[in-house]
């Protein structure tokens, strides 16, 4: 049986399609827009965590609104650039699971595209949780930098 060496300077090929890092980037586009709208109108996203009518979450609007808001913003920056996706998507989960399950679907009536949205968003962020941040990643690049190592100039010491 032959075996074959592998380089690890070389790029390590992947089966991935590029559309995913490319619905990943728009995930990420599309929470960070939430996150600034959440910031900007913290008094809608309090009434909308009212409305669900979940007594400690109605207790705690006020903290939870920050909260949201801020995990929503961190997390959208972190999965458009590939970092942590695997937890960003996890911790969004269950905010979006809440969004649609009880606000979205109870004001489908009055703005059904946000239902939609929301939905759209739900699915890809299991997606994600489950794949990752793929080839095109800041998770990859470190995975690889710290993997090879820093590159050195002629005369630089090793440790």
């Amino acid at each position: 049986m032959i075996m074959s060496q592998s380089n690890v300077t070389t790029v390590p090929h992947t089966s991935r399609p590029m559309w995913l890092t490319l619905l990943r980037v728009i995930l990420g586009f599309i929470l960070l827009w939430k996150g600034i709208v959440f910031i900007r109108d913290t008094v809608r996203l309090k009434s909308l965590i009212q409305e669900t009518r979940i007594g400690s979450f109605s207790q705690s609007a006020d903290a939870l609104t920050m909260i949201i808001a801020i995990l929503t913003l961190v997390c959208g920056l972190f999965i458009t650039v590939g970092l942590f996706t695997r937890l960003s998507s996890v911790v969004q989960i269950p905010i979006l699971a809440v969004a649609v399950f009880f606000v979205n679907i109870k004001r489908m009536e009055q703005n059904g595209f946000e239902l939609v949205l929301s939905v759209i968003v739900l699915l890809l962020l299991i997606l994600f949780a489950i794949k990752g941040s793929g080839a095109l990643s800041a998770d990859s690049y470190f995975k690889r930098y710290y993997k090879i190592g820093p590159r050195r100039t002629e005369g630089e010491e090793g440790i």
